[in-house]
């Protein structure tokens, strides 16, 4: 090796292997078609704000109940528009992109525990009407609450799509931000041709 460095004309090794960050990482984020998946996201949170406000004009459910529900759908099109923002691979947009995808992952899964009680602890009081007099009531009652079951069985699955579009989102910009690990590199191959003999 001391022998090749002396030579006159030989500068280096003739090929040399070095790795680099991959100039392309942040193009990752676009492979999860952030447009799509965060207009998803703002269109069913608008839909879960408007069935939670088609239950408090009902009277089903008293607004203290709801105000959680409302703002974990307010938190996910906070982090749907950061979705379609970090499309723009700004470096600070995909981190805060990232974090909001987490916290609209945690209020998807609260919103969730919360439809799922709903769906099978909601009693409208129907054993009231279980009488002679009340018979039209009572059926309507319990035509009421079968209802009432197949809507939050709805909202259990909106919540369940928004957990896993949250899930990748986030997903993708932890790829890009590298928050779980160093950067990948690619290794570049260089071949240095030693100068023609005159």
């Amino acid at each position: 090796m001391a022998d090749e460095e002396a030579m006159p004309g030989v500068e280096g090794p003739l090929v040399a292997v070095t790795f680099q960050k991959n100039p392309h990482q942040k193009q990752k984020y676009l492979e999860s078609e952030p447009k799509a998946l965060g207009v998803t996201q703002i269109a069913l949170s608008v839909f879960h704000i408007s069935s939670v406000i088609v239950i408090l004009t009902n009277s089903m459910s008293m607004l203290v109940e709801e105000l959680p529900h409302i703002i974990g759908s307010v938190l996910v099109i906070i982090a749907g528009s950061l979705a379609i923002t970090a499309q723009n691979l700004h470096l600070p947009t995909l981190k805060a992109c990232l974090g909001m995808q987490v916290v609209a992952c945690v209020a998807s899964v609260s919103n969730l525990i919360f439809s799922v009680s709903y769906m099978g602890g909601h009693n409208y009081g129907c054993w009231e009407y279980n009488d002679v007099n009340h018979t039209g009531h009572y059926k309507t009652c319990l035509s009421v609450t079968d209802s009432a079951e197949h809507y939050f069985a709805e909202l259990v699955l909106i919540h369940t799509a928004l957990i896993a579009i949250s899930v990748t989102l986030a997903a993708y910009c932890c790829k890009v931000v590298n928050c779980c690990s160093p950067g990948p590199r690619m290794p570049v191959i260089t071949v240095q041709v030693p100068p023609a003999q005159q």
